[in-house]
């Protein structure tokens, strides 16, 4: 591929919010090419959950150009960043995490990430290997290169600051954090979200100099609405779809997003390029496509990369099937729970929910039924005396019979 071939392909689906930004960014990412050389590339994801989802495969799809490309691709696991929290698109402050939370989460997530990078090409790293023994004097030294204006002149921290909200010393140290990243990797490319640009461009950048390392070419792409349509998809929001789930709870999920949404699922979570994706919204604009079936055909695209075809094809039957009959699927698992367990208990017994706050939502939102009756009272006993069929919101049904 001719480097101009290749600049386009790692450029597409950008988004800096500055021409000039961008402009410099792509003729610096030019030069590294022209240098026929192997780039050492990365992008950092932080363990606060135990599932990877739909919106962190945005950036794994881009590793794996860089890795298609025969570029060095490092997953890096976050497990020090973790501790402090990304505070870039919070209002409030994260909630501390136990380093045997973020162990835990973190276990499973190069395998994860393997549904999307090649495994013998990628090398997986935790910033605990140089964090850890990161000493006073050389964070003093890092601190130094910065301002305090510059941390509260971004859009999260001034929000908090206006809003009289508190913003805590810790997290200002993310920024560095990561910047550090770059700098112990003596990373050529970071690819990362636009909630990310301050972290990459800003403070990595300008860290790399400082220690005399030419500065990193930051990748930086859109962010991926999640399933409610309006913000980022993220566990926390209950708006994601882990990319571990079945092929039939991806399928829904993503049949259940808005139909204004669509533009930017087709744009960064499928394998269609500009032009294709410009087609579509082309042909939905004009009426010459139903939504429906439009949103039929992104779900099977997406359901497909993580499943392939008879997957997809199956989840897409079976989908059709409940919201056309109005009928739970056939061949259900059947899950054996205690006589007068709880409506908590039984979701979480039956794997619907991660936590009892969850299944405690999920109730409060009129999503949970049993036989087709609505459950609204969440602590109760549900006296379950015969094989019945629990619905969760409009994908998910389980047989449950007591034991």
């Amino acid at each position: 591929m001719a480097i101009e071939q290749e600049l386009n392909l790692l450029m597409q689906g950008t988004e800096y919010g500055d021409v000039s930004l961008e402009r410099s960014m792509r003729e610096e990412l030019r030069g590294l090419l022209e240098e026929k050389r192997q780039l050492r590339v990365y992008c950092g994801y932080d363990p606060t959950s135990a599932d990877l989802h739909l919106g962190h495969t945005i950036s794994m799809r881009k590793l794996r150009q860089f890795q298609d490309l025969g570029h060095e691709v490092t997953f890096l696991i976050g497990n020090y960043t973790a501790l402090v929290g990304d505070p870039s698109d919070k209002d409030k402050t994260r909630p501390i995490i136990s380093m045997q939370s973020i162990e835990e989460n973190s276990r499973t997530y190069a395998r994860q990430a393997f549904r999307i990078l090649d495994e013998e090409k990628t090398k997986v790293r935790h910033n605990g290997e140089w964090l850890a023994g990161l000493k006073l004097e050389e964070l003093l030294a890092m601190s130094q290169k910065f301002t305090v204006q510059q941390f509260l002149a971004r859009e999260n921290f001034a929000i908090r600051l206006k809003g009289g909200k508190p913003i805590y010393l810790h997290e200002t140290l993310y920024a560095l954090m990561q910047g550090y990243d770059a700098v112990a990797m003596e990373a050529d490319v970071q690819v990362g979200g636009t909630d990310q640009l301050f972290n990459i461009v800003v403070a990595g950048r300008k860290l790399q100099q400082a220690m005399g390392q030419k500065p990193q070419v930051g990748i930086v792409l859109g962010i991926l609405p999640g399933t409610d349509g309006k913000i980022k998809m993220s566990k926390s929001q209950g708006n994601y779809v882990p990319i571990g789930t079945s092929a039939g709870d991806m399928y829904g999920k993503i049949m259940s997003i808005p139909d204004y949404a669509m533009a930017a699922y087709w744009r960064l979570a499928t394998r269609k390029t500009p032009k294709e994706v410009a087609e579509m919204e082309r042909q939905l604009s004009q009426a010459r496509m139903h939504p429906r079936d439009a949103k039929a055909s992104l779900a099977t695209e997406i359901t497909e990369i993580f499943w392939g075809k008879e997957e997809a094809a199956i989840a897409g039957d079976r989908f059709d099937h409940i919201f056309r009959s109005g009928e739970a699927p056939e061949g259900l698992p059947t899950v054996h729970i205690q006589r007068n367990a709880s409506a908590i208990d039984i979701i979480l017994e039956c794997g619907f929910a991660n936590s009892r706050s969850e299944a405690r939502r999920l109730i409060k939102q009129g999503g949970v039924k049993v036989n087709g009756i609505r459950i609204s009272a969440d602590e109760s006993r549900l006296d379950i005396q015969k094989a019945s069929t629990l619905q969760v919101g409009k994908r998910r049904f389980a047989k449950i019979s007591p034991l």
